[in-house]
């Protein structure tokens, strides 16, 4: 008889057929719930063992109210409606998959950032307007003459390197875990790293690849205003990380020359919000990390850590010790 062990507590994806189609091969039972709440989770999640997670929260209630619950995996990479600190109390693994979309998020930046670089959205809106004069995007800089800062250099900051590198961008980091290193450990295509000051100081661009829980308003009006006036701000990692009143501050008053993200603090964004008022702020719904490929293999991947952890296999994206 097949086991009933694994809940997706949440998903909004069009269908579950990948997860099945994993399941199905390991002889796993799952059922899929539509929890909004915390209730809706202690409510539907008694006697399984192992959660997929979306958005649902998974709180210390609920691991207090669920004994059978032993492992809680992710549809993605961060973990933010998870209290880690409580699971790791409770006896709970939990893991995430950090590496299902990490190419098309810095793709994503790489987007914006030439969007910005090559002036492609206030070019398109003049020719609609009737406008044919290529000075109106002056001045423009060529790529390997310009300075490119990223801000975490874990799996999508690297992959964001490799990619500004390739236009022949020097490429600058910063990653409290690599200042204390000597140069010849730093990452690849990471020319130098530096403080977060001296980064932002320097930079053309800078582009955000860190997550939210040791970065919140890590960039607010102090950081903006050590900015260049002609410098870009990209950010497809977390709402939070740039405090948007600031960022607001900084576009009005012409701190910086623009920002795009993919993530704001409250999503979505309200359409009143001040930031849409400005023709040099660019936003996308969250969407960096989708590809149709990139769908898959997250779905996919959620499944396979729930097959190995139900049979006593090692996960190979665990975010707690227990």
């Amino acid at each position: 008889m097949a086991k009933l062990n694994v809940l997706i507590t949440d998903c909004d994806h069009g269908n579950v057929d990948m997860e099945k189609e994993v399941f199905d091969e390991a002889n796993i039972s799952f059922e899929l719930a539509k929890c909004k709440t915390e209730s809706d989770v202690i409510a539907n999640g008694k006697g399984y063992e192992v959660f997929i997670n979306q958005y649902a929260p998974i709180t210390e209630k609920v691991f207090e109210s669920l004994p059978d619950l032993k492992y809680v995996v992710r549809y993605g990479v961060g973990v933010d409606n998870v209290d880690v600190e409580a699971a790791t109390k409770h006896g709970v693994q939990i893991g995430n998959v950090p590496d299902y979309g990490m190419n098309e998020v810095a793709d994503q930046a790489l987007a914006m950032m030439l969007n910005f670089t090559r002036k492609i959205n206030l070019m398109n809106d003049y020719v609609r307007k009737g406008v044919w004069d290529y000075q109106k995007s002056i001045p423009l800089y060529r790529h390997s003459e310009q300075t490119v800062g990223v801000i975490g250099i874990g799996r999508i900051g690297s992959s964001f390197s490799k990619k500004v590198k390739a236009l022949g961008c020097k490429v600058i980091g910063y990653d409290p875990k690599y200042l204390s290193k000597e140069s010849n450990n730093l990452p690849e295509y990471i020319d130098e790293v530096v403080t977060l000051e001296d980064l932002l100081k320097q930079s053309d661009v800078v582009s955000i690849h860190c997550p939210l829980d040791k970065a919140r308003n890590l960039i607010g009006e102090k950081e903006l205003q050590q900015m260049k006036e002609t410098a870009y701000l990209i950010n497809v990692s977390r709402g939070g990380i740039i405090d948007e009143q600031a960022l607001n501050k900084a576009l009005t008053n012409k701190w910086i020359a623009g920002a795009a993200v993919d993530v704001a603090e409250v999503e979505p964004m309200d359409p009143n919000a001040e930031l849409l008022k400005h023709d040099n702020f660019i936003i996308t719904p969250h969407m960096g990390w989708y590809s149709v490929q990139a769908a898959l293999e997250l779905k996919r991947k959620v499944a396979e850590e729930s097959v190995r952890f139900i049979n006593g296999e090692n996960i190979h994206y665990p975010i707690n010790t227990i």
